[in-house]
């Protein structure tokens, strides 16, 4: 099609792939989007997961960057690429799911597979695209042929072509490909089946639209029911016998088919032995394509389906008859919604919930009624002697700074991903003892970054401001960069005196022991 320039204005304002293009952290956006879905071919990830690897990305990126490089919080980024101002990811609850799973849209894939092609190196292969393009002529010329005789003439013409070769095979005369054009036509199917992934979000995209656009044809629709269901019935299978579904269904059908996928293992296998394709099959993620398009397509399936079901459950008579008042009520609402979704008002807070779930007070929870105690009081005060009180007990109290401690694992951090308690004690001495030690376990309690182990044991050792040497056993503690963690760990002692002293199983339990 050619290209209007008001078409294009529009399409800079509106497309989701123009504005990754422009946008200010479009390297950050393309490469993460890149290495958390494309790279392992992953169609849907969790929220959390999804989190966790934003995380470790922008750790890496601010170590090179600097640390204001990305200041915000990974789910910060993650809801605003998927606002419908930024539309490069898709956020949906899978159904029987109460946690939210993201997805590329088809706008991101077509912006990371042009953004790919500008690193693409090497020789511009023409002859297998040419190849292809004849082919695909020639099926079309003959799949509209409805003269019997011309068909059988080419069906004779390429039977007489492929005698000729079998007559030059047996003469001798085997033609093999050379190295170019081997890599030629290998670079063309892997850029082929790369982008067939991708395509395959495409199609979901345009289930859903047509889906879409029956619901709001339901949603608006004023008139008689059985009207509307004569209509809506006729239009029952507008997803499955699209153009779209159609050619989904003729490639599901291929690829289910046991012979085909044999057929795809063995080519696969043959093809990827070959020792002059050289660098180009060090992919190992193509040898298994075919059953990621058979992942891809299942799911595409189930979207399908579930659309189908949703559909009929939207059309059942109990859900139309069930309540009239609160039915013409949320038709009103729809048709209000369509109405607004191309003129929405300005003002983002037109509309707000008070509180997303209710407020309950259980009786039982109340506490039982206490009586007060009585207080007796006394205007006698006797004055006790003075002489036995021992001042220095005021000044004998250990106090341990919590922030000091903190500070001391915030900095162990920033040098290694994950250390373990033994080893931050091994760093920085224990100024108070045990008390000092037991501070370590309630932080690692109270943060989220630290773990204790029920299951392992490490021996810490330390030595009191006497100079006699300490040592105690304890549950393992180890501190990790975003999230809890466990790691091995053992404990040696040093050539101080030394005497043990036991923390317990309960994590902040201690006994001492005796002395060795």
């Amino acid at each position: 099609m050619a290209l209007d320039y008001f078409d294009v204005q529009s399409m800079r304002r509106s497309n989701p792939a123009w504005r990754l293009m422009i946008a200010d952290n479009a390297p950050l956006v393309a490469g993460f989007l890149d290495s958390a879905f494309r790279e392992e071919n992953n169609r849907s990830i969790s929220e959390s997961g999804l989190i966790m690897r934003l995380e470790d990305y922008l750790f890496q990126l601010r170590e090179t960057e600097g640390e204001d490089a990305f200041p915000r919080a990974a789910r910060s980024y993650l809801d605003e690429w998927a606002h419908n101002e930024r539309g490069w990811l898709r956020k949906f609850y899978p159904p029987g799911s109460d946690q939210a799973f993201y997805d590329l849209t088809p706008a991101t894939e077509t912006a990371l597979q042009w953004i790919e092609s500008l690193f693409e190196t090497g020789f511009v292969g023409t002859e297998s695209r040419l190849y292809t393009a004849v082919n695909l002529l020639r099926e079309i010329a003959t799949g509209v042929e409805e003269d019997a005789e011309v068909r059988i003439a080419e069906l004779k013409r390429r039977r007489k072509e492929i005698d000729e070769q079998i007559r030059a095979i047996r003469d001798g005369e085997v033609p093999l490909l050379d190295s170019r054009s081997l890599r030629e036509r290998f670079q063309q199917f892997s850029r082929t089946a790369r982008e067939l992934l991708g395509d395959f979000r495409a199609v979901e995209h345009n289930f859903r639209e047509l889906d879409r656009s029956v619901r709001e044809q339901i949603a608006a629709w004023a008139g008689e029911k059985g009207e509307m269901l004569d209509r809506i019935f006729g239009e029952h299978d507008a997803i499955t016998e699209s153009e779209q579904g159609e050619s989904f269904r003729a490639f599901w059908d291929f690829l289910m088919s046991p012979r085909s996928q044999e057929e795809l293992t063995e080519l696969l296998d043959r093809v990827f032995e070959i020792d002059e394709i050289g660098d180009a099959a060090s992919d190992d993620r193509l040898r298994r394509i075919h059953f990621d398009w058979m992942s891809a397509g299942e799911q595409t399936q189930r979207t399908v389906a579930r659309l189908s079901q949703q559909l009929r459950s939207y059309l059942d008579d109990k859900a139309f008859y069930e309540d009239r008042r609160i039915i013409n009520t949320l038709s009103g609402i729809e048709r209000k919604a369509l109405a607004l979704r191309s003129n929405a008002p300005k003002d983002s807070n037109f509309i707000q919930i008070d509180d997303s779930h209710p407020t309950v007070s259980l009786p039982l929870d109340r506490p039982l009624f206490s009586p007060p105690l009585p207080v007796d009081l006394t205007t006698e005060i006797e004055h006790g002697d003075e002489s036995d009180i021992d001042p220095s007990a005021l000044f004998g109290r250990i106090v341990v700074d919590r922030a000091r401690l903190e500070g001391n694992i915030e900095q162990a951090l920033r040098e290694q991903s994950q250390i373990t308690l033994r080893a931050i004690v091994e760093r920085f001495e224990l100024k108070e003892g045990l008390t000092e030690l037991l501070s370590y376990f309630s932080i690692a309690a109270d943060d989220p970054r630290g773990h204790i182990s029920d299951d392992g044991r490490e021996m810490i050792t330390w030595t009191d401001p006497e100079g006699v040497g300490r040592r105690a056993r304890t549950p393992r503690v180890v501190f990790a960069r975003g999230a809890g963690g466990a790691a091995n760990g053992a404990g040696s002692g040093n050539g101080a005196p030394v005497h043990d002293v036991v923390a317990n199983d309960n994590r902040f339990g201690t006994g001492r022991g005796t002395g060795q």
